[in-house]
């Protein structure tokens, strides 16, 4: 019987000649995320992120090229709000892994979490400012422009607290863009390979629809909501169940949940998860410059700075490592 290179990684290991494992970060669907070192010439040395595929999935040849494309893809999108693909590499033993940027700080979702341990709701003009920073990440990816000048949208289709990563100086990174397509070029069938994160999808997609930049849109409501409130939009105890519910969604009022919210702010919100797409913003931008009209009547800063403060302030410590 064929013999498979399953072993794990391991804290120490170099990668490449350059690439050391420091420290595992997080794990889910098909892929390892670890904290690294590059180190270069003269003591050079600097953190970085390293995604590798699950040992026990490194045999699937179709896992291989699904990473491979997502690779491909992250390499084609470049902006401040993305987080930047830098390297894509085979190791001693033939697999691949891929370096990104390292973003020092929590997701939206445990900064949501903080606030939740310490009884208080998150301050709304800081989840306005992380959405707007969000959506100029769906702008650029969904406005993508290829080398021949021809419109080559990237959609992500997996907008989650878990993927908006905030920096502790308080900039904003949409991480894991490219995964969506890759599925899409390969379909994977192999139990377990790839866990969808089912509760944020929009209607259509569970309906069977192709993806557009609205159901991104979707999504963002999605998060946007739970992180106004604090609790889960669409959960249930099982997969089925979640499914129903977004087939034909129902999205109590914000206002009913935080009466302090304003207007402007609930309105985009809702209109975010519209059930028709076809209700909802045409696109990133015009959602965006919803949100930017809310703000600009908020007479308190709500830049980078503002939102490294609510960072310290959620995190007096920095135990944000494990995601």
């Amino acid at each position: 019987m064929e013999q498979y290179d399953s072993a794990p990684d391991q804290p120490g290991t170099l990668l490449d000649g350059r690439y050391e494992l420091v420290e595992q970060l997080g794990q889910g669907g098909m892929a390892v995320v670890w904290r690294a070192l590059v180190h270069g010439s003269t003591g050079f040395r600097r953190w970085i992120a390293i995604k590798r595929i699950d040992p026990k999935h490194r045999h699937y040849p179709e896992v291989v090229e699904m990473f491979v494309e997502e690779a491909r893809v992250g390499a084609a999108l470049q902006h401040p709000n993305i987080v930047q693909a830098q390297d894509f590499r085979v190791d001693e033993r033939g697999h691949h892994f891929l370096v990104t940027e390292f973003v020092d700080g929590p997701h939206l979702g445990q900064w949501v979490s903080a606030h939740t341990d310490m009884l208080q709701p998150t301050p709304w003009p800081i989840v306005t400012a992380i959405a707007i920073e969000v959506l100029r990440a769906l702008e650029a990816a969904h406005g993508r422009v290829d080398e021949s000048g021809s419109l080559a949208p990237i959609l992500h289709r997996d907008v989650t607290p878990g993927n908006i990563l905030l920096d502790k100086n308080g900039s904003v990174k949409l991480a894991d863009f490219g995964l969506a397509r890759a599925m899409d070029r390969n379909q994977i069938t192999r139990p377990n390979v790839v866990k969808g994160k089912l509760s944020y999808l929009a209607p259509e997609l569970v309906r069977g629809d192709a993806p557009s930049p609205r159901s991104d849109l979707f999504s963002l409501g999605v998060v946007m909501w739970e992180a106004l409130t604090g609790k889960r939009l669409f959960h249930a105890a099982t997969d089925v169940e979640v499914y129903r519910m977004l087939q034909n969604p129902r999205v109590p009022l914000l206002s009913m949940r935080r009466s302090e919210l304003p207007m402007g702010l609930t309105t985009v919100v809702h209109r975010a998860l519209e059930r028709d797409p076809r209700q909802r913003f045409a696109s990133a931008r015009d959602m965006l410059q919803g949100l930017t009209s809310v703000l600009r009547v908020w007479p308190v800063t709500t830049d980078a700075t503002a939102i490294a403060a609510s960072i310290r302030q959620a995190f007096p410590t920095p135990n944000w490592t494990k995601r």
